[in-house]
């Protein structure tokens, strides 16, 4: 049990518990995008990419969180490309 105030735990930490649901949330809005017009889902997706965007916009962060940041998805990307490419 993790006694820790969820705001203060690190987003780029990998917790392999919390990566099977997200998985299935990506499986469930490939279905759903593949079975909906692109009129529906495109404003949905386009209205949650913006208000990410806004977020990330009002948020101030350190020269050296977004080089910490930016480190982070390079290696997550990297790991993705490593594993596609084992195929």
């Amino acid at each position: 049990m993790n006694d820790s105030d969820p705001s203060d735990a690190d987003p780029t930490a990998t917790d392999d518990s919390a990566r099977a649901p997200r998985y299935e949330q990506v499986v469930r809005w490939a279905e759903y995008v593949r079975d909906t017009p692109a009129a529906v889902w495109g404003p949905q997706q386009n209205a949650v990419v913006n208000g990410q965007v806004d977020s990330a916009r009002a948020v101030d962060v350190s020269a050296e969180d977004r080089k910490r940041i930016r480190a982070f998805a390079d290696a997550e990307l990297q790991e993705s490309d490593e594993r596609d490419g084992d195929d």
